[in-house]
C-alpha cells in the first residue's frame, strides 16, 4: 500500500472512531494498527502518526478497554509491542450494550407518562434502539460463525 493511501485509511478510520465518541487520535492508531503487518511499539506509531508517546499510550489504553488492541510485552524490558486485535465487532458490542441500557431508562420513562403522545414517542425510541441491538445482534451471530468457519478451513 502506497504512503499517501495508507495514511487515508487511518485518518478515514480516526474520523470514523471519533464519530463514535473516540478520541482522533485513538482512531488513528487503530488504523495503523490494522493495516501493520508486525506488532508496532509505542515509539514507532508516535513516529509515524507524528503524536507523542503519550498520546499513543492512551490511544493503547482506549483499544486495549474496547477489545480493539492487545499489548505484547518484551521480556526483560519495559517496552510494549501493540497489534490491533479484535475489531470492530467489539466497539458494536459495546455499543448495543449502551443501546441496551438507553432502552432500560426509557422503559422506565414509560411509567411517567399517560396514554398520549410522551407515550408514543418513547415507545418509539424503544422500538428504533430495540430495532438496532436486534439487527445488530443478528449481523454479529452471523460475523462469528464466518469467523469460526474460516479457523476450521
Amino acid at each position: 500500500m502506497d504512503a499517501g493511501k495508507r495514511n487515508a485509511f487511518v485518518v478515514s478510520v480516526g474520523d470514523l472512531l471519533a464519530s463514535w465518541n473516540l478520541p482522533h487520535a485513538t482512531g488513528r492508531v487503530y488504523g495503523l494498527l490494522l493495516v501493520s503487518e508486525t506488532p508496532r511499539s509505542l515509539d514507532e506509531i508516535a513516529a509515524e502518526l507524528a503524536l507523542s508517546k503519550a498520546a499513543v499510550s492512551t490511544a493503547v489504553r482506549q483499544l486495549d478497554s474496547w477489545g480493539l488492541a492487545r499489548t505484547i510485552p518484551q521480556p526483560g524490558s519495559r517496552r510494549l509491542l501493540v497489534e490491533a486485535a479484535g475489531g470492530i465487532a467489539s466497539l458494536l458490542e459495546a455499543s448495543h450494550a449502551r443501546a441496551r441500557t438507553l432502552i432500560a431508562a426509557l422503559r422506565e420513562g414509560e411509567d411517567l407518562v399517560g396514554p398520549g403522545p410522551a407515550r408514543r414517542r418513547l415507545q418509539d425510541v424503544i422500538g428504533l434502539f430495540s430495532g438496532y441491538v436486534d439487527v445488530g445482534s443478528e449481523l454479529l451471530a452471523a460475523y462469528r460463525r464466518q469467523q469460526e468457519r474460516r479457523e476450521d478451513d
